[in-house]
């Protein structure tokens, strides 16, 4: 796939600045789980009680420039938005892209099923709403994001554990509470933060990208078949789906495990969208500054509306 970079003359200053303001529209919601990575996870953590975040699907590469700007800002994206949102970065098999996974490329190609032209790269879409394009779609995000809160009137209840045991981490399903079970799968996938770019590769930014999906499984809820599994260590279901879905992955010094219920590849071929029926994450890494919510966004976003004017009065 030949990814095309776009809104190259957008300095990145305009990305923070519509990012301050979309977040100042945004309501208080509470924190995802967010456990530092000094934590021991050899008696299990789990989630609180989940399932409704939104999943908010990234389409970068580790090349473009405009990405490269505006990666250093995820983690305040995910800490800010808390449980609102889950959010996943896609690296393509582009022949260029330095980590090009096999999982974020699976999850490109079943983008691919609705529309098979993506856009440049970097792109957003909310819960298979269009895409949002470029360091100035900040905004429409957020307006995605308002939007789909407002319309989801109902959704699946999803909690899950991690553990580690030795050099393995393992992701299991607890509880499911949910709708839309026939044409629909139950979906791990594993993020890697801080994630560091190989030498000699191109790359236009800082030494690390964030929220590379790197492995996913996918678990069909009527049958119980697991019909992915990617850059795993084991996937299993042993009795069904919902009960006991589990992953085992190699252990990361810091990562991101989401667990999503959405319709499968048949369904969307099928007309069925491209969005969750619910959705839930499980973060292990450190947590970004400022803390959200408190007096300094309050600050840095009446700078951001200033700033913002004065940007296109001198435009």
């Amino acid at each position: 796939m030949a990814e095309v970079e776009v809104s190259k003359a957008r300095p990145k200053g305009w990305f923070v600045l519509l990012l301050a303001i979309g977040l100042l529209q945004a309501p208080i919601f509470a924190q995802a789980v967010v456990v530092q990575p000094d934590t021991s996870l050899a008696e299990g953590v789990e989630t609180e009680a989940g399932g409704r975040s939104l999943l908010v699907e990234e389409l970068t590469t580790t090349w473009c420039t405009t990405c490269a700007d505006i990666d250093p800002y995820l983690m305040g994206v995910a800490d800010a938005h808390g449980s609102r949102i889950a959010l996943a970065s896609y690296h393509p098999n582009d022949g260029e892209d330095a980590f090009a996974p096999p999982a974020a490329q699976h999850r490109i190609e079943r983008l691919r099923t609705v529309n098979a032209d993506l856009p440049g790269t970097p792109s957003f879409m909310v819960e298979g709403k269009p895409y949002r394009t470029g360091t100035d779609a900040w905004v429409d995000v957020q307006r995605d994001i308002l939007d789909e809160e407002v319309e989801r009137q109902s959704f699946t209840k999803l909690k899950f554990s991690v553990k580690q045991q030795g050099a393995t981490m393992t992701a299991t399903i607890t509880d499911f509470d949910g709708h839309g079970m026939n044409g629909s799968q139950l979906t791990f996938m594993v993020l890697e933060h801080a994630k560091l770019v190989p030498e000699g590769a191109i790359n236009p930014g800082e030494a690390t990208r964030d929220r590379v999906v790197i492995a996913t499984a996918e678990c069909e809820v009527s049958t119980s078949n697991l019909t992915t599994s990617i850059n795993l260590i084991e996937a299993r279901a042993p009795t069904d789906c919902v009960t006991d879905f589990a992953i085992d992955f190699t252990a990361l010094t810091s990562f991101s495990v989401i667990l999503m219920h959405e319709n499968t590849i048949d369904s969307i071929v099928s007309n069925e969208d491209l969005g969750t029926y619910g959705a839930v994450e499980f973060a292990y890494r450190d947590r970004s500054e400022p803390e959200p919510w408190n007096s300094t966004w309050a600050v840095l976003g009446g700078a951001a509306i200033i700033g913002l004017l004065v940007f296109r009065k001198k435009a």
